[in-house]
């Protein structure tokens, strides 16, 4: 039997990081979000701002990932979203300057251009207006 190395379960993981599983983003009634992934149960997290919260719960993700598979266990994929038929992928054509904008302000935060770009857009959609911050707001779901 063939045993899984450090090197296995980190390819694995990047792996499983790049399959869009649905995020959960709950305004918190003290302030902030909270933010889980429902199709990996227990992993969930917080952060002041949206953007801060969907952040978190990528490296939530990962840790969640990674002890999922050191222990053996195996990592269940996203939930089909059939309702829309929306694939999570899409095509975007854009001027070179901000296309270079874009991957420079990737760089500086240390993180893929992909990985970026879809914070960035999840943020900007699941992000309340300010008068719209208030206790009792609906959950915003948002597939990275």
């Amino acid at each position: 039997m063939a045993t899984t190395t450090h090197i296995d379960i980190e390819r694995q993981v990047e792996r499983s990081m790049g399959l869009p599983y649905r995020i959960e983003l709950l305004p918190s009634e003290e302030g902030g979000y909270a933010v889980r992934i429902p199709d990996l149960p227990g992993c969930l997290s917080q952060g002041d701002t949206a953007e801060e919260a969907v952040e978190m719960i990528r490296d939530a993700q990962r840790g969640w990932l990674a002890v999922t598979l050191e222990n053996g266990q195996s990592v269940p994929e996203p939930t089909a979203i059939e309702r829309d038929g929306y694939s999570g992928k899409f095509n975007v054509r854009m001027p070179r300057r901000v296309h270079r904008a874009l991957a420079e302000a990737a760089d500086r935060e240390g993180v893929s251009l992909n990985l970026f770009v879809a914070t960035t857009l999840a943020t900007a959609v699941a992000q309340p207006a300010p008068e719209a911050v208030k206790p009792g707001r609906t959950k915003r779901e948002v597939t990275l």
